[in-house]
């Protein structure tokens, strides 16, 4: 079936975009307002984007009160975030900080969460998370009237030792992170079933058809 979105009703896009679009990696975003305030929020409209520089990317939408939601609000502001990845083990956590929480309220409080210092940026990250990306804000881009893309350069990554398997080959035990994922409405995956595809190469692959 064929899709129009410059004919669909509103909130179908959406829909379609989520439901298919998946799974979706989880930024666990922490900011820090002018204030000093440290908020986290949860998205999945998140990933890398590259890694010379290393790069990352967030879509935020507007608040429900047509505002900034804090988390961009604060990016803007200060041009720092930590993106933290979400464990299974912290996913009613994650989940918590996703509520709608008014002006003045900190979601990690709120959801007995222990922040650690970052090392090159004001935003604490998570301490419970595995993974934490320190980031400065690069560009931000208006998609929509109610929709923006944030860039961000990483600048330093955090790995729980734990799952670091070899430092100086930058491998890590990626099962071991046991990571989720979103889906769709209030579904999550985890990340721990893979399989392996070994990329291939145009001479394997000629000289396989010759023989």
């Amino acid at each position: 079936m064929h899709f129009d979105f410059a004919q669909t009703a509103d909130g179908i896009a959406y829909k379609l975009l989520v439901a298919t679009v998946m799974p979706r990696p989880i930024a666990w975003v922490v900011t820090k307002s002018v204030t000093g305030l440290v908020n986290t929020a949860p998205f999945s409209f998140f990933n890398v984007m590259g890694d010379a520089p290393p790069t990352v990317a967030l879509g935020v939408s507007r608040a429900r009160h047509g505002g900034l939601k804090h988390t961009a609000q604060n990016i803007r502001d200060s041009g720092e975030f930590v993106v933290n990845l979400v464990p299974f083990a912290l996913a009613d956590a994650m989940n918590l900080t996703a509520i709608d929480a008014p002006e003045g309220v900190s979601e990690a409080d709120l959801a007995g969460l222990a922040l650690s210092p970052s090392v090159k940026i004001a935003p604490p990250r998570l301490s419970a998370s595995p993974v934490a990306l320190e980031c400065r804000l690069q560009q931000e881009v208006q998609t929509g009237p109610a929709q923006h893309q944030i860039i961000g350069e990483v600048l330093a990554l955090h790995i729980d030792a734990r799952f670091v398997l070899d430092a100086g080959r930058g491998h890590v035990d990626t099962p071991g992170l046991d990571l989720i994922g979103r889906s769709y409405g209030a579904d999550y995956v985890r990340t721990r079933e893979v399989f392996r595809l070994d990329r291939p190469s145009w001479r394997d692959y000629t000289s396989k058809k010759q023989d």
